[in-house]
């Protein structure tokens, strides 16, 4: 209990000390997750309304892959991603390994089934009718997409927090492609292991408690965007 309280302490002393180290590592953690959740989004989004609304022959094919996708190791996606940017990969001659850029990369991979088929699933759970309705009503395809994302609204916002929560706390990848570097790749899951191994306890979990704030705080403003929308 004492080794928990002095971490506590200690991530109060952190927080409000405003340690530069702490604040770059938390500030890196939020960017490179920020716009690896923005670039699933956009992949995500229209990827599960496709997959929800078009009829093709390997539709379900399609479905069974981002369902897999859904439970992809992170481990396995920053050896996938490894492969690509080293040297000698496809990639290499972009040198990003170890850079934001890669673990923004890995992360994508990550977090893109995730809402893919969360979005497929808030879609397909909507009356079939409603469709129908929009189409009789004379509605362009693009209208009637907007009005079936208004009408999922909620559960895409989930979607959104899923994918942010599924990268936020990813450690595997992020170290495999990042490195871990001081000052350029080391973000909160990953200083977390390092200083776990440093046998510097107290660090670590004051690390894990500026890491669970963070992750609170941005869901608390998804949630209150969602459940500010479900009054309207």
């Amino acid at each position: 209990m004492s080794l928990i309280w002095e971490g506590l302490v200690h991530a109060v002393q952190l927080l409000f000390s405003a340690d530069p180290e702490v604040l770059s590592i938390t500030g890196l953690s939020l960017r490179v997750s920020g716009i690896a959740t923005l670039v699933s989004l956009l992949v995500g989004l229209p990827l599960g309304t496709l997959l929800a609304l078009g009829h093709f022959p390997t539709r379900r094919f399609w479905i069974s892959l981002v369902n897999t996708g859904m439970a992809l190791p992170p481990v396995v996606v920053g050896l996938a991603v490894s492969i690509f940017l080293w040297r000698s990969g496809p990639l290499g001659d972009l040198r990003l390994m170890y850079t934001p850029t890669a673990i923004i990369i890995a992360q994508t991979v990550i977090a893109a089934p995730v809402v893919t088929g969360l979005t497929l699933a808030a879609l397909q759970q909507l009356n079939p009718r409603l469709e129908l309705q929009l189409k009789g009503l004379g509605a362009s395809r693009l209208q009637i997409v907007w009005a079936l994302w208004r009408e999922a609204r909620l559960p895409l916002l989930a979607a959104v927090m899923a994918g942010f929560g599924s990268v936020i706390s990813e450690v595997g990848a992020s170290m495999m492609v990042g490195g871990n570097l001081r000052g350029q790749t080391r973000v909160l899951t990953t200083a977390i292991v390092l200083e776990n191994s440093k046998g510097e306890f107290a660090v670590a979990i004051a690390l894990s408690v500026i890491l669970m704030l963070l992750a609170y705080l941005i869901n608390l403003l998804l949630t209150w965007v969602q459940q500010r929308r479900l009054r309207e």
